[in-house]
């Protein structure tokens, strides 16, 4: 099942998930509308046909949803006869720390194992470098850029384009690199305006320049930088916020076999056993791992210091500039936890900022 918000490579995860699964003798279904289908018992068996037409496919044709009705016992019980009159006895959910949340619960209840797939374009789940969706949404927020860049100089003006990606800046930052942005502004590093001032007076004076800001949606800055690039540096400023379209589009070549080897692993997982494990990617490898609500249970290896939640303001990391290594206890999952940034991208990032 596929729950929170949708994300490109969530179809090809799918199919693979079922093909793998079936290839282990297992009998698949897919639930629809994520943990309110799994309520109302909108589950089907995972045909051939149904699973063909999926990889090249946006979004996610399972549909999602956020489920209030879910916190409720009596609504989780109702789940749990819907999976016990069909013989369904492990789970796969695709989504954010609250989905893994939300069947770690559901365990405790009903003693139904899990796998966790990480799928959020904000990619903020703590203890994976990457979550999918997160290249097709870099790669359409590219796009769009590189589109506003050409009326951009064609008027002399100076655009601010906010990005989505909740309180973390990842989104923002990568394709600000990529796209050869003027400014950046992102929650993870302090800025300077007057430093950004003085840094880009030669190319508010150039005839035919033309400045491009990418900001976080968590900054909250967005509007505020329009006024100042139009007060302070004199330039006609214009605010575009992608919003949406980020999370669509057919799924880039990296989130189809991303969503591939994440589903092959999550089968095998609860294949062998390993339950309630969460399928990650950190330092180039694949890897699960039990995740922990309890923030003073995880720890850096580097020193054993606690990793604090992320906060609008800034993160915070470990000497290497991320979470590396960390011990994660207990069966349960990650839940406040801090998500990490690579402090190379951050690093280059803040010669944007000021």
């Amino acid at each position: 099942m596929t729950s929170g918000g949708d994300a490109a490579g969530m179809n090809p995860a799918i199919k693979s998930a079922v093909d793998h699964a079936r290839q282990l003798g297992m009998n698949p279904y897919v639930v629809y509308d994520g943990l309110e289908g799994l309520i109302d018992g909108k589950i089907k068996e995972a045909t051939r046909e149904l699973t063909s037409d999926m990889i090249y496919r946006g979004g996610t044709l399972l549909r999602s949803s956020r489920s209030k009705r879910f916190f409720d016992y009596e609504f989780r019980k109702q789940a749990y006869e819907h999976l016990k009159a069909r013989d369904i006895n492990k789970l796969i959910i695709m989504g954010g720390d609250g989905s893994f949340r939300a069947l770690n619960d559901f365990f405790n209840d009903f003693e139904v194992p899990f796998a966790g797939i990480p799928a959020t374009i904000d990619n903020d789940i703590a203890g994976t470098d990457y979550c999918l969706g997160v290249d097709t949404a870099q790669n359409v927020i590219l796009d769009c850029i590189d589109s506003v860049r050409d009326t951009a100089r064609s008027h002399h003006r100076a655009f601010v384009i906010e990005t989505m990606g909740r309180d973390c800046g990842y989104l923002a930052m990568t394709t600000a690199l990529c796209s050869a942005a003027d400014i950046c502004i992102v929650p993870e590093i302090p800025y300077d305006l007057e430093s950004i001032y003085k840094r880009l007076q030669p190319a508010i004076n150039e005839e035919g320049s033309c400045i491009i800001a990418v900001v976080a949606e968590g900054t909250r800055v967005a509007q505020y930088l329009t006024r100042w690039l139009t007060e302070r540096a004199g330039m006609d400023t214009r605010l575009t916020v992608l919003g949406h379209v980020q999370r669509g589009g057919s799924p880039s070549a990296r989130d189809r076999l991303m969503g591939t080897r994440f589903a092959t692993r999550a089968v095998e997982a609860l294949h062998k056993g390993d339950i309630n494990q969460i399928m990650v990617y950190h330092d180039g490898q694949f890897d699960d791992s039990r995740m922990a609500i309890n923030l003073a249970q995880t720890c850096v290896e580097n020193g054993g210091t606690v990793v604090n939640e992320a906060t609008v303001t800034g993160i915070l990391h470990n000497e290497a500039g991320k979470v590396a290594g960390v011990k994660f206890v207990d069966n349960t999952t990650v839940a406040g936890q801090q998500y990490s940034v690579n402090p190379d991208i951050i690093n280059l990032c803040r010669e944007l900022s000021c």
